[in-house]
């Protein structure tokens, strides 16, 4: 059994289903490559006794045939005939669990679950059946069904209004690594690199652990991405159409709302989304931001003072935004490229976008940082767009607090201290200006820098900078 890196609530959670008294049906769903089949085999090892994993594009009699095959497997016998239908493969399963499950607790795994419910195949009905009828009484029996089209499980599993409705007993949406686990996940391969290396790779490909298991020992950040991300046989050169295709029947509009929300760092409205993209104004569209959104590649925020239909999409998964900036539209690619681009404008601009992303999701360790972990707070997002001769301003991290102040975020990526210029601190104090004249908000306001390294000269401009976060608070458990 492999060591399980982090995932220590949802550890929790899986050894009080083995430990419970009931039957258990657990729905396990997170974006692709995340690791949730790794995380319910090593988990479960010892109780797994038979697993089954739906096949992309398949048809029903593939599906059927895979599944007599991998349950002839499971019980050890000759092989099974195909079954005929669901109903059918449900019953052999039936059959064979009846002797397995009368002493222990025992888990059988779907794996895929939205790729076996292929159109006409029958598959949820049998499988409602299958729970309901018998499943569901077995206090031995545990039933993991598990996908990576979050949006689908949402709405055909968890929010069933059918025969699942209210069946499902337990749900993990399995999230990336935060950067903390990334580090730790590298050093348990014996890739042993800094924080300023690992904090260039989350940039990158995010905290994913099929990503970052391409990584070889003895890299440094730049040649791992310049060979994962920019040669032909890179794991991430072409991952970008087989990430989208595997999870939506049909991607393009999904692909035009990422692209869009690439071009646009400050994020985009919903309106803003449907107008950029051409969409429909009706549900089509509520859907798609919600497939996406649930599937780990977008964030909603809600502005400060807002409400949730005031809110800003961004596009948060790291390697979709590196794709699109970097690879898609690139023609000069291979070794070496990443030097190349590294040294370029564009590299500046994207570099920090993907920072200050990075801290968004990181929220937590900043307010550790801050002494304030205790403390209820709600983070948000906040832009003004000005009249005709008024100053403008855009505020990517607010952190409000119940004790009456705000910390005002300012997010610098830099490969040394970070240089407050002239210029930038009269930008900083007009954004501060702007932001309590629009808002009227009567709370003390706290500017707070996070950066890499650290601020160079915040002496220079006294009292403006009230505190410093720097990238090593990222790490933090």
């Amino acid at each position: 059994m492999e060591s399980i890196i982090g995932r220590k609530a949802e550890l929790s959670l899986l050894q009080k289903i083995i430990k419970s008294d009931e039957a258990e049906l657990l729905a396990l769903y997170g974006r692709r490559r995340v690791g949730k089949t790794f995380l319910i085999r090593n988990a479960f090892q010892k109780q797994l006794v038979f697993e089954f994993s739906g096949i992309h594009g398949a048809t029903l009699d593939q599906q059927l045939e895979n599944f007599s095959e991998m349950l002839s497997k499971a019980s050890g016998s000759l092989p099974l005939a195909k079954p005929a239908n669901w109903l059918q493969a449900f019953k052999m399963l039936t059959d064979y669990l009846l002797s397995v499950i009368k002493k222990q607790k025992k888990v059988i795994f779907f794996d895929e679950f939205p790729w076996i419910e292929t159109p006409r195949s029958g598959f949820l009905p049998a499988f409602e059946n299958f729970w309901n009828i018998w499943a569901s009484r077995q206090k031995n029996l545990v039933v993991v069904i598990c996908g990576s089209a979050a949006s689908w499980m949402i709405q055909k599993v968890v929010n069933n209004r059918g025969g699942l409705h209210n069946r499902v007993t337990r749900k993990i949406r399995l999230l990336p690594f935060t950067i903390s686990e990334t580090a730790f996940y590298l050093r348990s391969r014996k890739v042993n690199l800094d924080k300023y290396q690992v904090l260039q790779l989350y940039m990158v490909m995010g905290g994913i652990p099929q990503y970052l298991k391409e990584i070889e020992r003895g890299e440094s950040a730049i040649q791992a991405i310049d060979r994962i991300c920019f040669t032909k046989e890179g794991f991430l050169y072409e991952e970008f159409k087989n990430l989208y295709q595997s999870l939506f029947d049909d991607a393009r509009h999904h692909t035009d709302v990422i692209r869009a929300l690439a071009r646009k760092s400050s994020g985009l409205t919903r309106n803003e989304i449907i107008e950029s993209c051409k969409l429909s104004s009706g549900g089509g569209a509520t859907q798609l931001l919600e497939e996406l959104t649930e599937s780990g590649f977008i964030t909603p925020y809600i502005p400060f003072d807002r409400k949730v239909k005031d809110n800003i999409y961004k596009l948060t998964d790291e390697y979709s935004h590196f794709y699109i900036k970097f690879i898609e539209n690139n023609r000069s690619l291979g070794p070496g490229s990443w030097i190349r681009f590294s040294a370029g404008t564009s590299w500046k601009s994207w570099s920090g976008y993907a920072f200050e992303s990075i801290c968004m999701k990181h929220a937590q360790q900043i307010k550790k940082a801050l002494g304030i972990e205790n403390v209820h707070t709600e983070t948000s997002v906040w832009h003004y767009k000005p009249q005709k001769g008024e100053p403008g301003a855009q505020i990517d991290l607010l952190i409000d607090r119940q004790d009456l102040c705000i910390n005002v975020c300012e997010m610098k990526f830099s490969m040394g201290d970070y240089e407050i210029t002239k210029n930038y601190a009269k930008e900083l104090e007009n954004k501060l200006k702007v932001f309590r004249d629009r808002t009227k908000t009567r709370k003390t306001l706290f500017l707070t820098m996070v950066t890499t390294y650290g601020v160079k000269n915040p002496t220079n401009y006294s009292g403006l900078v009230q505190n410093e976060v720097t990238m090593t608070a990222l790490f933090n458990a």
